[in-house]
C-alpha cells in the first residue's frame, strides 16, 4: 500500500511539492522508487513538433519464473549490453529501480514499473491487457491470491510549457501494493443435481482425461462452465502460454510447443494441435481479417538459440502457410528475442534495432525499417494503426524518443512526433487514437499524451488520480501493447483506479481536453473492475473475482446521463480459485462467452493444470 504525502496539494496544477502528493494519473511507478514531485529540469524539453514524413515491439512474451535480482541492467530491446555504436550510457541503459521486476504483477506478470497488455485479453493485454500482463510479461505461479495492481502514476504537478505545448508532469507513488493471502482453494457450494456435468470437450488437454465437474455447486444467475482444458506438460521451470485468438469457430491457444484449437462452443478440437520443434517464443497479438496470425518459434533449445522461426497459421482450419528464417540485421541488431505485430495485410518483426516487413499472407518481404539519422527502432505497435518508437542520440546530451505512424504497404513514415528530451515512450494505452504513456526516470514523474491524426498534440490527461491498468514485465525494451485494462473510443479514454480501499472506478477522459468527463464505481464491493474493450458505444469491463465469488463481465454505457454497469456474465463461485490461480492471463469477450486462459504453465506435474476455460449462459 502507499504511504500517504505528508502535505498532498490543493488540487489543479501548481509548482513542485516536497512531499508526493497522493494519487496520480498515467502509467505504473517502480514499487522502490520514491515518488512524489522533483523539480522541473533544468532546460525545459523542447516541444515536440510534428516533422515531415520520413522516407527512410503487455503482448509480449511471459517472464521467466525467477526475476532479475533488484539492480540488474535488464536485456534492452534496443539497448545492447554489450559495447557498440549504442552502446554508451543513457538514462535508460543504466542498472536501477526502472525496469525491473519486482513483485508478481497483475495477471500474474512479474510488476515493473511500466511493464505490460497484452491486447492478449482479447487482445492480447496484455492486455495489460494488460501484463500482461498480459502478455504482456508474465512470470512464475502467484502463490498468493490474485494479481496485485501496480502503483501508477501521481497528481499532476507542474506544467512544462514549451514553444507553446503544455507538457503535463506527475510524480510518482513510493508505496507498495502487497499481495494478498491465497484464496480458498474450492467452494463450500454443495452440489445440485440439477445442474449439467461441465463438458471438457475431448477431456484432454496433454493427452490425460481430466472430468472435474467445475459446475458443482453452481447458484442460480451464475454462468456455466461450457468447457475447459487442461494444459499440456511443461518443463519443471515452466513455459510459456501466449496469446488467445478467437474466430466465430475457434477460441485458439498457444502453449509451450503447440498450438491448439476447440471449438467456441463445446470445446471439441477444431483441428489436430500444431506442434513445433522448439518453444515458441513470440505470437502476434492481433489476427488478421481473415484469422490468420503468426507464431514464432526458437531455433533450437542452446542458450545461444535465436527467436528466429515463422509460421504463418489460419486460425479457422489449422492449414500451416509460408514459414520462414528471421536474419539478424548489422552488429548488435540480432533475434534473440523480437516482437511480431500485424497491421491490415503487413506483418512486423522487431528486432532489437530495426524491424522487417513482410506479406502477412504471402511471407513475401516489403520493407525494412532501419535507422534514419541518429535514430534506430526500438519498439513497433500494430492493429488499427503501425506505430513505430525509435531511440535517438542514444548516450548524448539530446537523447530522446520519435514516434512515427508508418504506412503498414511501404514502410513510409505518415508523421514523426520528437518528444522531449527526459522523456521515454513506453506504452500505447491506444493505438487509434493514439495514447502514449510516457515517463521520466530522472525526475519520476509521467505522462499521457493523445496524438491527433497528423502526430500533432492532442490532449494531455489531468488528474489527481493513481491510475492501474495492469501491465507485466517486458523483457525486451518496449512492449507498447502490452497493458490490460485500458480502452478507447475515438474521442474517450477509459482508466481504472486503484483500488486502496473497498471498489475502484473507471473514470472517462475527454481526448479533446485530457479532463475527466465521468466515472463510475466497480459492481464489486471489494475486486477491480478493469476496461477490457469497446462494443459499440458500450465499455466492457471485467471484473476481478474474489476468494469465493467468480468474476464479472459487465456492460457500461458511455453516452447519457447514466454509467451504470449491467452484468452479462457472473462466472460461478466454484471456479473462483482457478481464475484467481493463473499467474498470468488472457481474456477475452465476444458473443456471449467470456474466455479466460493462462499465458505461464507451471510445469507442476502434481497439479491438474488448467490451460483455459469458456463461460456462457448458454
Amino acid at each position: 500500500m502507499s504511504q500517504p504525502p505528508n502535505q498532498p496539494p490543493q488540487g489543479g496544477f501548481g509548482a513542485p511539492q516536497d512531499q508526493p502528493p497522493a494519487g496520480g494519473f498515467g502509467a505504473p511507478q517502480d514499487p522502490r522508487a520514491q515518488g512524489g514531485f522533483g523539480t522541473p529540469p533544468n532546460s525545459p524539453p523542447n516541444s515536440p513538433q510534428a516533422t515531415p514524413p520520413s522516407t527512410a515491439q503487455p503482448p509480449q512474451q511471459p517472464a521467466p519464473p525467477q526475476a532479475p535480482p533488484a539492480g540488474a541492467p535488464q536485456p534492452g530491446y534496443g539497448y545492447p549490453q554489450q559495447p557498440g555504436p549504442y552502446a554508451q550510457p543513457g538514462p535508460y541503459a543504466q542498472p536501477g529501480p526502472y525496469g525491473q521486476p519486482q513483485q508478481p504483477g497483475p495477471y500474474g506478470q512479474p510488476a515493473a514499473p511500466y511493464g505490460q497488455p497484452q491486447p492478449g485479453y482479447g487482445y492480447p493485454p496484455q492486455a495489460q491487457y494488460p501484463g500482461a500482463p498480459g502478455g504482456p510479461g508474465g512470470g512464475s505461479k502467484n502463490p498468493f491470491k490474485g494479481r496485485p495492481a501496480m502503483v501508477i502514476g501521481a497528481a499532476v504537478a507542474a506544467l512544462l510549457v514549451v514553444g507553446g505545448t503544455v507538457w503535463a508532469v506527475s510524480g510518482g507513488d513510493d508505496g507498495e501494493k502487497k499481495p494478498s493471502a491465497q484464496k480458498s482453494q474450492g467452494s463450500s457450494k454443495q452440489p445440485s443435481a440439477s445442474d449439467d456435468p461441465v463438458n471438457p470437450g475431448d477431456g484432454s488437454g496433454d493427452g490425460v482425461e481430466d472430468t472435474e465437474d467445475l459446475n458443482a455447486g453452481r447458484q442460480a444467475g451464475e454462468a456455466r462452465v461450457l468447457w475447459y482444458k487442461t494444459a499440456p506438460d511443461a518443463p519443471g521451470s515452466g513455459a510459456d502460454a501466449p496469446g488467445l485468438w478467437i474466430t466465430d469457430t475457434a477460441a485458439v491457444k498457444a502453449a509451450y510447443k503447440q498450438v491448439f484449437a476447440y471449438n467456441v462452443g463445446d470445446g471439441k478440437p477444431t483441428w489436430d494441435a500444431i506442434a513445433f520443434p522448439q518453444k515458441i517464443c513470440a505470437v502476434t497479438p492481433q489476427k488478421t481479417s481473415d484469422d490468420k496470425v503468426v507464431v514464432a518459434y526458437m531455433s533450437g533449445s542452446s542458450s545461444g538459440a535465436k527467436c528466429n522461426q515463422l509460421q504463418e497459421i489460419d486460425l479457422n482450419t489449422g492449414e500451416k502457410g509460408w514459414s520462414g528464417k528471421v536474419s539478424d540485421g548489422e552488429l548488435f541488431d540480432s533475434t534473440l528475442s523480437i516482437e511480431l505485430a500485424i497491421a491490415g495485410d503487413t506483418l512486423v518483426v522487431g528486432r532489437m534495432q530495426s524491424g522487417t516487413a513482410y506479406d502477412v499472407s504471402s511471407g513475401k518481404k516489403l520493407w525494412d525499417k532501419t535507422n534514419y539519422g541518429n535514430c534506430y527502432p526500438a519498439g513497433f505497435a500494430g492493429g488499427p494503426k503501425l506505430l513505430a518508437v525509435s531511440s535517438c542520440g542514444v548516450g548524448s546530451d539530446t537523447e530522446h524518443d520519435e514516434v512515427q505512424e508508418l504506412d503498414p504497404a511501404t514502410g513510409k513514415a505518415k508523421w514523426t512526433t520528437k518528444i522531449p528530451e527526459g522523456w521515454r515512450v513506453e506504452r500505447a494505452y491506444s493505438v487509434d487514437p493514439v495514447v502514449l504513456y510516457m515517463t521520466n526516470k530522472d525526475k519520476k514523474r509521467v505522462n499521457v499524451t493523445t496524438l491527433k491524426n497528423n502526430g500533432d498534440i492532442r490532449s494531455q490527461l489531468d488528474s489527481k488520480d493513481t491510475f492501474a491498468p495492469e501491465c507485466g514485465y517486458a523483457i525486451i525494451d518496449r512492449d507498447l501493447t502490452g497493458c490490460f485494462g485500458t480502452a478507447a473510443d475515438a474521442n474517450t479514454l477509459y482508466l481504472p483506479t486503484e483500488a486502496k480501499s473497498g471498489a475502484n472506478e473507471i473514470v472517462a477522459f475527454s481526448l479533446e481536453t485530457g479532463k475527466e468527463k465521468w466515472r463510475v464505481k466497480s459492481p464489486s464491493d471489494n475486486e477491480m473492475a478493469l476496461p477490457l474493450k469497446m462494443s459499440g458505444t458500450n465499455l466492457i469491463a471485467y471484473v476481478e473475482p474474489s476468494y469465493d465469488a467468480g468474476g464479472q463481465v459487465v456492460s457500461i454505457p458511455t453516452t447519457g446521463s447514466s454509467h451504470k454497469p449491467t452484468k452479462l456474465l457472473q462466472n460461478p463461485g466454484g471456479t473462483a480459485d482457478i481464475e484467481n490461480g493463473f499467474f498470468s492471463m488472457a481474456v477475452d469477450y465476444v458473443d456471449g462467452r467470456f474466455y479466460i486462459s493462462t499465458t505461464r504453465l507451471t510445469g507442476n506435474d502434481e497439479a491438474k493444470e488448467k490451460l483455459m476455460l469458456a463461460y456462457g449462459n448458454d
